[in-house]
């Protein structure tokens, strides 16, 4: 146990990042599912959470809604966009709620906060209560975006993650970080291993939507865009390893 208590020390001393920001999208947590919460998919990702929580990282998570709905998809139809953006914020409460009851079946202790008003279900975002559950080593999820219309969940990620006054927003994808073309279809995709916020606009690399992007490069909150289907990738990433694509001023 001592050895165990020793190593864990080391491996606290050795992290890169002490705080962080988690986007996850909605579409993450289907797993190989059409739609929904897979729970084997979600189980996954909340056990690589676990661990860096238990290495001494403070965690806090902003997740999307698109397995459930999203504002601008086909779903919406003609909808008006502000009705559908609102649906999708809802999904994301869901998704919260998920990824929260997720975490404490393990025993890592996690809060949810919604930017929209929902006493029964979550607490109303505040931020110094927030910054307060972080410092407790608490998981705290951010659910309802920003709670406006027309803002994606990575705009909310990037302003939560500056409130937070996070070291870094890690941006969980199916690809382990950025290409120079689509893998899928191009094999001689190389991955970049760090690119400047200038480059990857100049080189139009589509990391996250233009505000979210600009609010990242502004504040000076690095992203790190990383494959979470891959065991053991959130925890290389916090130490620093050649781990996605480092994405800075």
């Amino acid at each position: 146990m001592q050895f165990v208590q020793e190593e864990r020390k080391t491996i606290k001393m050795s992290l890169k990042y002490k705080r962080v920001l988690l986007k996850l999208s909605g579409e993450a947590l289907m797993g190989s599912d059409p739609f929904g919460i897979n729970r084997e998919t979600i189980m996954q990702m909340v056990q690589q959470v676990k661990e860096i929580v238990e290495l001494g990282v403070e965690v806090a998570i902003v997740v999307g809604g698109g397995n459930i709905f999203r504002g601008v998809s086909a779903q919406a139809g003609s909808m008006d966009r502000a009705t559908a953006d609102y649906m999708g914020m809802l999904a994301t409460v869901m998704n919260a709620l998920a990824l929260k009851e997720a975490l404490e079946s393990l025993g890592t202790k996690a809060r949810v906060q919604s930017a929209l008003t929902m006493q029964q279900v979550a607490e109303a975002y505040a931020r110094p209560k927030a910054l307060q559950y972080l410092e407790e080593g608490k998981v705290v999820i951010f659910a309802a975006g920003t709670g406006n219309p027309f803002f994606t969940t990575d705009t909310a990620a990037a302003l939560r993650g500056a409130e937070m006054q996070c070291d870094v927003m890690l941006k969980a994808t199916n690809v382990d970080g950025i290409y120079t073309a689509d893998p899928k279809k191009d094999p001689s995709a190389t991955r970049y291993q760090s690119v400047t916020f200038d480059e990857a606009i100049k080189k139009k690399l589509k990391v996250m939507d233009s505000t979210a992007f600009t609010l990242c490069q502004e504040r000076n909150l690095n992203i790190v865009v990383f494959g979470i289907q891959k065991m053991g990738a959130l925890k290389s990433v916090v130490l620093g390893e050649d781990e996605g694509t480092l994405v800075h001023n």
